[in-house]
């Protein structure tokens, strides 16, 4: 049976990682913890981005972007152009749930083509725990880091790849000390990538209805319990699922955004956000998150949007002939988006075109 492909990184300049690297052992979990070494003495304030991996992979695969980010932030403190109140900045990879030091049973990181019956139930437990988890860690980790309370971390971001990306919706979305998310080819709204892959796989559950997908939602393959979890949790099924109609190109009604503004308020506001997917991605289609990106662009466009008051970021950059991989571009994005967010500056790169940015030598 056929293994979905794992996300792919393209072949970066790999030279030896520059930043130092420990291990702590938290809550039952390993975490790799980057850049505490090179953290200046006078800085109190710290940083904290957390490197969430795609399936299949664990938290050794995030080391050349711990590299990268930090590297890049500490050539804007070396230049001055860090801000009037830089804070420092570290990194903290661990392996997701049933992956890396935690794999416990393969099978359930498959697809349904690979013969793995319960995929949807699988895949959305499992990064969202991996997003629990990185709010256990958030909790706890600082005090094993620093426990003479001398340095303390005042701000949290949150990068995930692939599996990692969906999952950093999530920490986005309910862990409110994270301010600020880069999603790389992940996805906001897992209805639709599931009937998606229900679809290409022709489960039975889609193709022997009709129309088709009639009762995929509802089936063992998506049953009634995980749509529940995905209302409740799932970005789109949150937001969107206040809608009285799938019409999400529309403007919601006044009733309709009195009954999301409190949710937006609670889960998003003042947040920025970094959403990165490839164009010609096959697992991850960016068409699945198409609908949610631009219901949540047009609810915070400035001026004329119905959250427009709400200080949320939203930058979204989809490339073209990309599939499922994370570029150099997109490690270049991730890199200048960490730095302007924590220099309280615009999250798109103080709005110069892609290709024309002096970005930091990685």
């Amino acid at each position: 049976m056929a293994t979905l492909p794992s996300p792919g990184f393209q072949p970066f300049p790999s030279p030896p990682i520059s930043i130092s690297k420990r291990s702590f052992f938290v809550a039952g979990i390993i975490s790799s913890v980057y850049g505490i070494d090179e953290l200046p003495k006078h800085i109190s304030e710290v940083a904290c981005l957390w490197l969430l991996h795609p399936r299949l992979k664990s938290r050794a695969d995030m080391e050349f972007v711990a590299d990268a980010v930090l590297r890049g932030w500490y050539r804007r403190l070396e230049d001055g152009s860090a801000g009037d109140s830089p804070k420092g900045l570290i990194a903290v990879s661990f392996d997701g749930r049933n992956h890396g030091s935690r794999e416990f049973t393969p099978s359930a990181n498959e697809a349904w083509r690979a013969g793995n019956e319960t995929h949807a139930q699988d895949m959305l437990s499992t990064y969202h725990g991996t997003a629990l988890d990185a709010s256990i860690l958030m909790l706890y980790l600082p005090s094993f880091i620093f426990p003479d309370s001398k340095k303390s971390i005042t701000t949290n971001l949150v990068l995930g790849v692939s599996l990692g990306g969906h999952g950093a919706w999530l920490s986005l979305l309910h862990e409110p000390s994270v301010t600020a998310a880069i999603i790389v080819i992940g996805c906001p709204d897992y209805v639709r990538l599931m009937s998606h892959r229900a679809a290409k796989s022709k489960r039975p559950s889609w193709v022997d209805t009709s129309p088709q997908g009639a009762s995929f939602i509802g089936s063992t393959d998506f049953p009634g319990s995980l749509l529940a979890a995905v209302k409740k949790y799932d970005p789109a099924g949150l937001l969107m699922g206040q809608l009285d109609s799938d019409d999400y190109s529309r403007k919601p009604s006044d009733k309709e955004i009195q009954r999301l503004r409190p949710l937006m308020h609670d889960h998003l506001a003042n947040k920025k956000i970094l959403n990165l997917a490839g164009g010609a991605d096959k697992l991850v289609p960016y068409s699945c998150s198409e609908p949610f990106l631009a219901f949540l662009s047009r609810a915070v466009e400035k001026d004329t949007g119905w959250f427009a008051d709400g200080g949320v970021g939203l930058t979204n950059k989809v490339f073209e002939g990309v599939g499922h991989e994370m570029t150099l571009e997109m490690l270049h994005e991730a890199v200048e988006f960490v730095a302007d967010v924590l220099t309280a500056g615009p999250s798109d790169g103080s709005g110069v075109p892609a290709g024309e940015r002096d970005y930091p030598k990685i």
